[in-house]
């Protein structure tokens, strides 16, 4: 059985809009999270939010900073 398996070219056409769609949506997973410190029953639960929300903050900072590499190669 022969198998004629091809690696997908490689589009990066729209990664600014994906990586902009993934900032978008971790900035509101931030925000929910700190809607939900009010109701957060320990302070175990509390510094599990806002830990996770530090992570989406480097999270964030390095999808920028893709974006920035992104729009360089697409200018050169």
């Amino acid at each position: 059985m022969a198998y004629n398996n091809k690696p997908n070219p490689d589009d990066r056409s729209d990664n600014v809009e994906k990586l902009q769609s993934m900032i978008h949506n971790t900035i509101e997973n931030m925000e929910a999270a700190e809607e939900s410190l009010a109701c957060a029953d320990s302070e175990q639960q509390r510094q599990q939010i806002e830990a996770k929300n530090q992570r989406r903050r480097e999270s964030i900072d390095s999808f920028r900073s893709e974006i920035k590499d992104e729009a360089n190669n697409q200018q050169s």
